[in-house]
């Protein structure tokens, strides 16, 4: 593996973001080793006792009382064992997410007043809900994630009415409010796309939404923030208030292409900053020179963008050079997992401490019709990690909710039975079979809180397990 020295890279910064993703990412691939150790002592006369010790000593919680003392009877359900476990490593890191903050951002309290500087007052990034990308704010951007608005939607086509819904909220509470900025200062709402495509296998392992086909990945992000931009400017006649911004990124690499606007705020598809060019021609200079080139690479591309605009997209390529020196340095020239690699599935609408790449496949939603595209995605690829080697889908259900606001807890709880229920009667076959199993969880986003378990289709009787 290559070694970590760009001039440019955060070294500090790469080996905390590595402990927690190896901590987190290795408690979800130590469960199918230790069920394997535990089903092959399903017939032994202290069974139960000795199944609930490897437990708590390797994963790090008990088992369900009720599938272990049914094993002397019949066949141990692995598939639900399997399903619990991977519920109950999901709620124990989430845990720590909200309690111990392991994510946190040296510059969180800076962040306001350097996009401010720049000429915005939000950042709003749309993803593709595909795993490989959930990490884009913390890793690959190197962002803080709590003051940079994420929605992932299937091939990066992100709810146009949402986002003009976000839009409006944001404009009225700079209006009433002044957060995060005054109404009256000219700074802009910028809307990212972040498709993605793949340099290994390009054929196959890009974007299955658009087919691999990183030109349609491309101008279909593209075409969605033109949507939008026009969605303001017909009903609030403002769309100078809006600026938008290209991104796609290689899974593989984790480098980025950054398609930099004009002044206009045009953005051309063949015009690019290729970060892993920049990586490549500044490794070996000092930082100064490293930022100098930078800065030229943005103005190449478009020798008109505004200088704000200029700031930040140099500042995000900057910020990505640490992220390609993090993969050398802990995985080589490019991640072993060039495909899907997820432990589980994501449906509904919260999931901020999913930071990590390849851990969840996001289907953010309110109703499974609004997003039969997404789930559908979803349990497609569940299909070949899961299903078919006899390992169930794992689906959390989750709803987040203001806990100030009348009734949103009540609402939230609906949302979840709701879904759940869609999910079962839309994929019936593999319920049926114990090949889909659902955690439902709610969180109240005001009081800064760990989740809180609903129901489990594990072990519904014991109230999820918690």
């Amino acid at each position: 593996m290559a070694s970590s020295g760009h001039p440019l890279s955060n070294e500090r910064e790469n080996a905390r973001l590595f402990d927690y993703e190896n901590r987190v990412k290795t408690a979800f691939d130590e469960i199918v080793p230790v069920l394997k150790k535990i089903s092959a002592l399903q017939h032994e006369t202290d069974f139960e006792r000795q199944a609930q010790q490897i437990a708590r000593n390797e994963l790090g919680f008990e088992l369900p009382e009720e599938i272990l003392a049914n094993a002397w009877v019949e066949q141990l359900d692995m598939r639900r064992l399997f399903a619990w476990s991977v519920f109950e490593t999901y709620h124990r890191f989430t845990d720590e997410f909200y309690t111990q903050a392991p994510l946190a951002h040296d510059d969180e309290s800076q962040f306001d007043e350097f996009i401010q500087s720049c000429g915005f007052h939000t950042v709003d990034i749309s993803p593709c809900a595909d795993g490989r990308l959930a990490h884009v704010i913390r890793y690959v951007l190197r962002l803080p994630h709590r003051m940079v608005r994420r929605k992932s939607y299937a091939g990066a086509m992100f709810d146009i009415d949402d986002s003009v819904e976000k839009w409006v909220e944001t404009e009225m509470l700079r209006f009433r409010e002044g957060k995060p900025n005054t109404a009256d200062k000219p700074t802009r709402y910028l809307k990212v796309v972040a498709y993605h495509y793949s340099s290994v296998d390009p054929l196959h392992e890009g974007c299955a939404a658009h087919g691999s086909d990183d030109d349609r990945a491309a101008a279909g992000g593209l075409e969605r923030l033109h949507s939008f931009r026009t969605a303001v400017e017909n009903n609030f006649c403002c769309g100078a208030s809006i600026d938008l911004l290209l991104i796609g990124l290689d899974t593989d690499t984790d480098s980025m292409r950054v398609h930099v606007p004009d002044m206009e705020g045009v953005i051309h598809l063949d015009r690019f900053v290729d970060t892993l060019d920049v990586y490549k021609v500044t490794q070996y200079g000092s930082a100064s020179e490293g930022r100098e080139f930078i800065a030229n690479q943005v103005r190449s591309v478009s020798p008109e963008v505004l200088e704000g605009t200029a700031t930040f997209v140099a500042r995000l390529i900057e910020n990505n050079l640490s992220q390609i020196d993090y993969v050398r340095r802990n995985y080589g020239d490019a991640y072993p997992d060039t495909g899907h690699a997820e432990r589980f599935i994501g449906a509904g609408v919260g999931f901020e401490e999913i930071q990590l790449r390849n851990l969840m496949y996001f289907a953010y939603l309110n109703t499974v019709e609004e997003a039969i595209a997404d789930t559908d995605v979803g349990i497609k690829i569940f299909t070949g990690l899961n299903v078919n080697k006899g390992l169930p889908v794992p689906v959390v259900v989750r709803f987040d909710y203001h806990g100030q606001v009348p009734g949103a807890r009540e609402r939230a709880e609906q949302h979840c039975a709701r879904v759940t229920r869609a999910l079962n009667e839309r994929y019936a076959e593999l319920a049926e079979q114990g090949m889909l199993h659902i955690l439902q969880v709610i969180r109240d986003c005001n009081a800064n809180a760990p989740i809180e378990v609903l129901n489990c289709s594990v072990n519904p009787v014991i109230d999820g397990g918690h």
